[in-house]
């Protein structure tokens, strides 16, 4: 019973240093594109390209949400498994 409450206490901690490392890396990354975008200057985007940008954003998380749906989906219904022919 102990032991069971170790590894549950060690997973817990192991889950929110990989999120906090997580969060880490891209408060990081953010701080470098914020400071690469102001050392450029001035630089303008017209409404076509936020239009373009955000449809871009908007596509590239369709298609990532709807190719993890479909990967949990197919696992989770058995069709990730080895054919098996009865003869």
């Amino acid at each position: 019973m102990k032991g069971n409450r170790q590894r549950e206490s060690m997973r817990l901690k192991s889950s929110w240093v990989a999120a906090a490392a997580g969060a880490a890396a891209v408060f990081a990354v953010a701080a470098a594109i914020t400071i690469a975008w102001n050392e450029m200057g001035v630089s303008e985007i017209s409404w076509v390209g936020w239009l373009a940008m955000g449809f871009g954003v908007v596509a590239t998380l369709g298609l990532g949400i709807g190719l993890m749906a479909l990967m949990f989906y197919s696992s989770r219904h058995g069709y990730d498994e080895a054919g098996h022919e009865d003869c």
